[in-house]
């Protein structure tokens, strides 16, 4: 049985720097563009701009560790940016997208995402494209002169410094202080084989509701 996407063509290339920016601006709930080097990998259909899916570096700078590859190995998909109503589902293009990237980078071997969990996202286009799933990740951020930032964006901007609260209070704020936020759940894409092995056999069920976290 044919659908209205089966009339519509999908194609996925790489878009500039201000394409990526306006889809997330008005396409992402953050509403806001990743600092990091990205790979930006725009979304047409029939000729029409409808997004853009982006990868790169991620705010934690120690993201392959826990997988023991080197930092060239592991990207994160950052940004997922699409406008409603679409006709091709979103898991579809991540899909696509996710054979574009490994092209572009042949020595990749694993990608990694996160869904929201306090913005009520389980990671429903990652379950529908088939990543695993390893679980919750926990991170605390840092409330610095009324606002709450990443530790990355800290030591970006003030260097080791900028992750330690004892200096952030005598030399920035008096008043910063930790703060725990919500659990984001952690999806990977292995595209090494002897990896996605690995990875299987510690994947953990999916989760259909963020209420079953913690």
């Amino acid at each position: 049985m044919s659908t209205a996407a089966d009339t519509v063509s999908l194609r996925l290339d790489w878009c500039s720097h201000a394409a990526a920016k306006h889809a997330v601006m008005r396409w992402h709930y953050s509403r806001k563009m990743p600092k990091s080097k990205l790979v930006k990998v725009g979304v047409w259909e029939d000729g029409r701009f409808v997004g853009a899916i982006l990868y790169g570096l991620g705010a934690n700078r120690h993201i392959a560790r826990p997988f023991g590859l080197g930092d060239t190995e592991v990207c994160e998909l950052v940004r997922v940016a699409l406008a409603p109503g679409r006709f091709h589902p979103t898991s579809k293009c991540v899909a696509v997208s996710l054979k574009l990237l490994r092209r572009q980078c042949p020595g990749l071997k694993l990608v990694v995402s996160f869904a929201d969990a306090g913005q009520g996202h389980v990671g429903t286009i990652y379950q529908a494209g088939g990543w695993l799933y390893l679980g919750e990740s926990n991170q605390s951020y840092l409330r610095v002169l009324g606002r709450i930032e990443h530790p990355r964006t800290l030591y970006d901007r003030y260097g080791r410094g900028g992750q330690s609260v004892p200096w952030l209070r005598e030399h920035v704020d008096p008043d910063a202080t930790r703060v725990e936020m919500a659990a984001k759940l952690k999806y990977v894409w292995p595209l090494d084989r002897t990896l996605r092995r690995g990875l299987e056999a510690v994947a953990l069920p999916y989760l259909k509701s963020a209420a079953k976290l913690g």
